[in-house]
């Protein structure tokens, strides 16, 4: 018996194939009940076209059989077997696939069979975990069968032996353990089953395997009240995998339980999800995909070793864990997979050759996503607001990433408290409420509700009647700067001073202020020196005597959070705005100041500076350098 050598350079190819295409070992099992399901589905369309073969669907299976004593792991099938020539067209030379062979033989045809295999490497990974590979097969229709066997890249034989049915059975002789591989886990019914359902559960055929299973015992007719239940072990055959996965069957066929169930034993999760979203699509790309927006926030979602993505399933066959290119960052927090026969997958069948279908369903995904939320935010409010308790901010991280590119599709599913009533309210619900006289949508930042209802640059807003937007997280400012305007109507700060229009006279008696208090702010920016950009008359205080604004593209709000996220770890020190005293020059205090200093009583000018600076910063909720001297400055100006 003469041993042929591969075709093709074969000793660095299956070297190739053993050490470098295939990421995971356990690949392998997938790879060998994938090449089984695809013989199946030859001989079932065989059974379309020739009336001579009689196999029922319901026969058709894939068989997994562990022995410990031999070392072996058997996978086989009852599928359409191969003649020798066919051993050694497709086993003999590594790439070729009878598949993809079988796929372009039936390109024409209506009936299209889902064959999996393509390149002819698959079955080739069995030889990262054994030594020695022997193939039993036996082509349908035909009475001879024949052996293949193979140690490697030395080459292999083809011989005639005996099967009783038509099908093939892979024969894997496992290598020896070593320190860093431990083989023997293959043989492992239950390590088996985990590898059997996590990359081939939705295999169209039933795989089945025999495994250990605890029964009680039958009580015997006689036994007394005093009998103790007994248990044995029973060895039966099950069918390990699902087959049909729960998102090819229609919506209304399948019920919520089931839906919930799947969830939480696919993605770890104690709580069923908050809303279950299934979409298919037929056309350019073929895919249907099962999402989940989960009840409550991952502990790690906001952390760097959060992975988002989606499982990529080809034909039933789990191609990669989390495939990141499925969804947008902005809606990183969906599970779920998504199936497509249409992909376009690398030798390995882990990875994709290129993208094209992942853009399109990519796209579709997200289009689908926002549609269900916004749909959930008008017809389950309650619901929604559980999500977005859970998952806001990641809406507005959205809003604000990639300068803005996603700003569109996420506007509609924002939420901000307002001053009515302390509610959350979409952008679009609060210009609904707008009044005719009322031309841009206000906002106000703070640390609470409570305390942005409170700011004195709130005053003269409300005054009018219009509500106000809370901006009370540390991105909502940057929101605002990144949608600008929403239904065509402006938003802005309670604090710019052009937030309300003003006439001709109001303008001319504010530039007399301006003009009377110039010796008073001078005084005031001399006192505070650097600490400030500049003193001014405000425009936006009502009956408050001051507050601290910022000039330039920076704010307050702004400067908070850069000192948080950055402290003292940029070598330019934390970032800052160019802050601007604003003085009320019709309040009580500006006029004592103002006194003060026309008495020629500096010092105690300048006392009542330091103490109108310090308000404004604590009405702005930023730190005080030295509160025990603020502490001592107000103690002064008692006594």
């Amino acid at each position: 018996m003469a041993k042929k050598q591969f075709k093709a350079e074969s000793k660095r190819l299956m070297d190739l194939m053993i050490n470098s295409i295939y990421t995971h070992k356990e690949i392998f099992l997938r790879e060998i009940i994938s090449n089984a399901s695809d013989a199946i589905d030859k001989l079932a369309y065989l059974s379309l076209t020739d009336d001579t073969v009689k196999t029922k669907r319901s026969d058709l299976r894939i068989t997994v059989t562990p022995d410990k004593e031999a070392r072996t792991l058997t996978v086989s099938d009852n599928g359409v077997g191969m003649t020798a020539a066919e051993l050694e067209q497709n086993l003999g030379t590594i790439a070729k696939s009878g598949s993809l062979q079988f796929k372009a033989d039936m390109e024409d045809s209506k009936d299209k069979s889902d064959i999996i295999g393509q390149f002819g490497v698959g079955f080739y990974s069995a030889f990262m975990v054994a030594d020695e590979v022997t193939v039993i097969t036996r082509r349908h229709g035909e009475d001879a069968a024949h052996c293949w066997k193979s140690s490697g890249a030395d080459g292999y034989t083809i011989t005639d032996c005996e099967k009783p049915e038509a099908g093939t059975a892979v024969i894997m002789r496992l290598k020896p353990d070593t320190d860093n591989e431990h083989y023997s886990e293959y043989l492992e019914a239950n390590r088996l089953q985990t590898l059997i359902k996590k990359y081939s559960d939705y295999i169209r055929h039933p795989i089945r395997m025999e495994v250990e299973d605890y029964r009680q015992k039958e009580k015997p007719a006689d036994a007394g009240d005093d009998y103790k239940p007994e248990w044995e072990t029973v060895v039966e055959e099950k069918t390990i995998n699902s087959m049909v996965p729960l998102w090819q069957r229609p919506r209304s066929k399948v019920k919520q339980e089931e839906y919930d169930q799947f969830y939480q034993e696919k993605f770890g999760d104690w709580q069923p999800p908050l809303a279950t979203i299934t979409t298919s699509s037929e056309g350019t790309v073929t895919f249907k995909a099962l999402l989940f927006i989960p009840s409550n926030t991952p502990y790690d979602f906001y952390t760097r070793e959060y992975e988002k993505g989606l499982q990529l399933y080809s034909s039933g066959v789990l191609i990669m864990d989390k495939c990141a290119d499925l969804l947008p960052d902005c809606f990183r927090f969906v599970k779920g997979v998504a199936d497509s026969p249409d992909f376009s997958l690398n030798i390995s069948r882990e990875m994709l050759q290129h993208d094209r279908q992942l853009k399109i369903i990519a796209t579709a995904l997200e289009k689908k996503i926002k549609n269900e939320l916004a749909k959930l935010m008008k017809d389950d409010r309650e619901k929604y607001e559980k999500f977005w308790a859970a998952f806001g901010r990641q809406l507005k991280f959205g809003v604000v990433d990639n300068y803005g590119a996603k700003k569109e599709l996420l506007q509609d599913l924002l939420l901000f408290t307002t001053s009515k009533e302390g509610k959350l309210s979409s952008l679009a619900e609060y210009v609904e409420r707008m009044p005719a006289d009322q031309e841009h949508i206000y906002y106000v930042c703070a640390d609470s509700a409570d305390q942005a209802a409170h700011l004195p640059q709130v005053e003269r807003i409300a005054d009018k009647g219009w509500e106000i937007l809370y901006l009370t997280e540390e991105t909502d400012e940057f929101v605002m700067n990144a949608l600008r305007e929403v239904s065509g109507k402006q938003l802005k700060s309670v604090s710019d001073p052009d937030a309300l229009p003003e006439t001709d006279e109001e303008k001319a008696e504010q530039e007399k202020q301006a003009e009377e208090a110039k010796p008073v702010l001078d005084f005031v920016k001399e006192t505070l020196g650097d600490r400030i950009k500049e003193a001014r008359v405000s425009k936006i205080l009502k009956t408050a005597p001051v507050c601290m604004t910022a000039d330039g593209p920076m704010s307050l709000e702004m400067e908070k959070y850069f000192s948080r996220v950055e402290g003292s770890a940029s070598p330019m020190g934390p970032m800052k705005a160019e802050r601007v005293l604003e003085l009320n020059p019709a309040a009580a205090p500006f006029a004592a100041l103002k006194s003060a200093l026309d008495s020629g009583d500096r010092d105690r000018a300048a006392r009542y500076v330091e103490v109108l600076y310090h308000q404004a910063l604590l009405i702005a909720g930023l730190p005080i350098e030295d509160p025990a001297a603020y502490t001592e400055l107000v103690c002064s100006l008692m006594q």
